[in-house]
């Protein structure tokens, strides 16, 4: 019995085993990685705001929309980041791959190489320019002339834009009768004409009418008056062959953002690229 009693006691020890959640997967990975995605994307964003002008802001939104056809051989900017797009009627296409809708050709087509027209545009214009200034220092009368006459080149041609301004309108208010202004201007533009032999295309452009009237005669008034223009041309020298159309706008295309300014009673003489 003494034996058994001085036998140490046997201590049985258990162990608590508490069993986790185990592997959790890697999605949080995934969030992750595309939140520091979002957030390197965001303060690129940030810096291309602040480091680029309101012009390259615009290419890069012309480059990134799915309406502007990008192509290698025709573009309408002037180098990385040049913001015009292609469709500007203030811009000419480098190479020339086709036309726009707002400007089609007769085949509704592509034009080919514009690089040559380009240059006789450009010698065109010049050459109008230097003759009116050149005339400016003649008289009165043809200083105020120079006021009402604006050029520009478009991907169509030279365009000769004649406005009105208050107080000196191109036609007697509501008609196709040209006033003493526009048959001194259609003078001066068969002079101009007779620098080149482009065939020629006028367009007519008016004011909007109130909305109160019954009739609205934009549409006959803008071609009627178009057509007084071509027949004072060609009563004063312009060959008839050389016209290729008369079209009138009526008031869909404003000159200034109120569109019943008398700026927007205007006409223009475009003299044709050669190749159309």
């Amino acid at each position: 019995m003494s034996a058994q009693s001085n036998a140490r006691p046997v201590i049985i020890k258990r162990k608590k085993i508490v069993q986790g959640g185990g592997h959790h997967g890697g999605a949080w990975k995934v969030a992750y990685a595309d939140f520091v995605t979002a957030m390197m994307a965001f303060f690129l964003l940030m810096w291309l705001l602040n480091a680029t002008t309101e012009k390259q802001r615009k290419g890069l939104a012309d480059y990134f929309s799915p309406t502007i056809p990008i192509n290698r051989v025709s573009g309408g900017g002037d180098g990385d980041f040049g913001g015009d797009s292609v469709f500007s009627e203030e811009t000419l296409i480098r190479n020339g791959t086709g036309a726009t809708q707002r400007r089609p050709t007769e085949a509704d087509r592509a034009r080919g190489d514009l690089s040559d027209q380009a240059a006789e545009l450009a010698k065109m214009k010049e050459a109008f320019d230097t003759l009116l200034q050149g005339m400016s220092g003649e008289s009165t009368v043809t200083r105020n002339l120079q006021r009402h006459i604006l050029t520009r080149v478009t991907d169509e041609g030279l365009v000769v834009e004649l406005f009105a301004v208050e107080g000196a309108p191109l036609f007697e208010p509501g008609s196709d009768a040209p006033t003493a202004l526009m048959r001194a201007l259609a003078e001066l533009m068969v002079e101009l004409g007779g620098l080149v032999t482009n065939a020629l295309a006028i367009e007519g452009h008016t004011k909007a009418a109130p909305v109160v009237l019954r009739d609205n005669p934009v549409w006959d008034l803008s071609t009627a008056r178009a057509n007084a223009l071509r027949r004072l041309l060609e009563s004063s020298g312009v060959r008839a062959g050389r016209m290729q159309r008369v079209t009138g706008h009526a008031d869909r295309e404003p000159a200034t953002d109120d569109p019943m300014a008398a700026r927007n009673n205007r006409m223009e003489v475009i003299f044709l690229r050669s190749d159309i």
